[in-house]
């Protein structure tokens, strides 16, 4: 039951021990865990491991949440898997790994791509596969190596403006940033316009937000995770396999060999405090009753439940829950393709400046479902997202225009067929915008038998995306363990400040 070692490259990652107890609960209390993401299935596992009952509640036929994937069947007879798009796991996100590493010790089923290339529209070009992974050196060299962040850009950056990012601390940054938007941050530092497009516009639009409207302390954590605070560089993994067959299928299995329920296509309707202690929980079948509850939903998902659930929480709680707000829209476009596109082509490509397309994948280099189907076909299967779609935008005119960037920065595809298609409209992600971390829940509540995990969680660790998804998963579950005296799970983050102790005093003085 010990932790997954880190097993990551950088010395200075943090640690979090796991809080002292029993290795199994006594009793084995009953836990309802709502929601079948990553936030859920994390505090599942956790709970799962120490002897609780658990039963894991998913409206969706698939867990995974938006990771998650489904058979679809192409117009050519073919069964294959269409997901929500692609996700990058990046080795900073030691939480993530370690719970896929359940049953995966040496994460065999994932794979690295060689490099993470960026592409804006004026024909500049940026690549991290060359750039040191250690700071400051992974910040000289992006200098040193870009050809959008230029050695004559740096006298007119604001070297004051730009001291936070030296040293991001949680949750101090938010009482720095988070009432400045990412896009006029940059400005006060003066960060130079071709590099703001090609760089930072890719890391703040996979937060599915405009820059204008995403809080600088969001970008600047992201900055520290990916960047300036971590050894472990920016290159990622990506699942060799669809999602279900190399991450979910076989957790989803590991939980149900220590007895886990997992009812998937069950939604839950209503959740009742008990006068006794302990929860009431309806799901569109039937009524239990659970010693505690874990809401691991997306935004919409917990909001519309807290609402229906007159009893959930105290006041204040439930005022901030129903203030969450939801990024814009979001479209992924999957094409089956009659064609290859050109073999130099990079599996991943972040783009800028291309009208909405955000980035390429070219899937059939790495997952063995698409390459299968190339292979049997001579063609190839991409995929296309456009992040933060304006909200009047017509959906069947986006599609096309999807279609058309693709054709213009891969203009092999021109002459393509396209066998089949995909268009996946989805708006579910978190919004982080200016000044809004305040209303952010954390995981614990008003009642020690109700905690909140998932990505919009807000918490005083440097994590975001997936991998904060995972760590509050397992938060919420330390939680309700310690609750009971039963020994926790073991955390690992990255540095929870900066790294570099001259940059960090000169940060303080800016700070006075």
């Amino acid at each position: 039951m010990s932790a997954p070692a880190r097993r990551g490259r950088d010395r200075r990652a943090r640690t979090l021990p796991a809080h002292p107890g029993a290795p199994y609960a006594d009793g084995r209390p009953t836990v309802a865990v709502v929601g079948g993401g990553i936030a859920g299935l994390a505090a599942a596992t956790a709970l799962a491991e120490r002897g609780v009952s658990v039963t894991l509640y998913e409206r969706e036929p698939y867990v995974g949440g938006r990771v998650g994937g489904w058979p679809t069947r192409l117009r050519d007879g073919s069964t294959v898997t269409m997901s929500r798009g692609f996700h990058a796991f990046f080795r900073q996100y030691y939480n993530l790994r370690g719970l896929l590493r359940r049953t995966d010790p040496a994460l065999a089923r994932l794979t690295a791509l060689p490099d993470y290339p960026l592409l804006h529209a004026d024909g500049l070009r940026d690549s991290f596969r060359h750039v040191p992974r250690t700071p400051p050196w992974s910040a000289v060299g992006f200098v040193a190596l870009s050809r959008s962040f230029r050695l004559r850009d740096l006298p007119a950056m604001d070297p004051v403006a730009a001291l936070p990012l030296l040293d991001v601390r949680v949750p101090e940054v938010y009482d720095r940033l988070d009432g400045v938007s990412a896009y006029d941050f940059l400005d006060l530092v003066g960060f130079p316009l071709r590099a703001r497009h090609l760089a930072f516009e890719v890391f703040s639009r996979s937060f599915f937000a405009d820059p204008k409207e995403l809080s600088a302390a969001e970008m600047a954590l992201m900055f520290h995770i990916y960047f300036l605070g971590s050894a472990e560089g920016l290159l990622f993994d990506v699942p060799r396999s669809p999602f279900p067959d190399a991450l979910w299928e076989p957790l989803v299995g590991y939980l149900r060999r220590r007895d886990a329920d997992v009812r998937t296509g069950t939604a839950v309707e209503h959740i009742a405090p008990q006068r006794g202690g302990g929860f009431q929980v309806a799901d569109d079948r039937d009524e239990r009753w659970y010693d505690a509850v874990v809401l691991a939903l997306d935004t919409a998902g917990l909001r519309d439940l807290v609402a229906r659930s007159e009893g959930l929480g105290d006041t204040p709680w439930r005022e901030r829950v129903a203030r969450l707000g939801t990024a814009p829209s979001f479209l992924v476009t999957r094409l089956w393709l009659d064609r290859p596109v050109a073999p130099d082509r990079p599996g991943f490509l972040g783009t800028s400046g291309f009208g909405g397309l955000d980035n390429i994948s070219v899937l059939d280099r790495w997952e063995d479902e698409s390459a299968r189907w190339a292979a049997r076909t001579g063609g190839s299967v991409v995929e296309l997202h456009a992040y933060a779609v304006a909200s009047a935008a017509s959906r069947d005119v986006e599609e096309k225009r999807l279609v058309e960037q693709l054709r213009h920065v891969y203009p092999e595809t021109r002459a393509a067929t396209v066998v089949d298609v995909r268009h996946e409209w989805r708006e579910d992600c978190p919004m982080f915008p200016v000044g809004g971390y305040a209303d952010r829940p954390t995981t614990r509540t008003s009642h020690p038998g109700l905690v909140v995990a998932g990505d919009l969680v807000r918490t005083d660790l440097p994590v975001a995306l997936m991998e904060r998804a995972a760590t509050t998963g397992f938060l919420a579950a330390n939680a309700l363990l310690e609750r009971w005296g039963v020994r926790g799970q073991t955390l690992w983050t990255v540095p929870d400040r900066g790294r570099n102790a001259l940059l960090r005093r000169l940060a303080a003085r800016a700070e006075r």
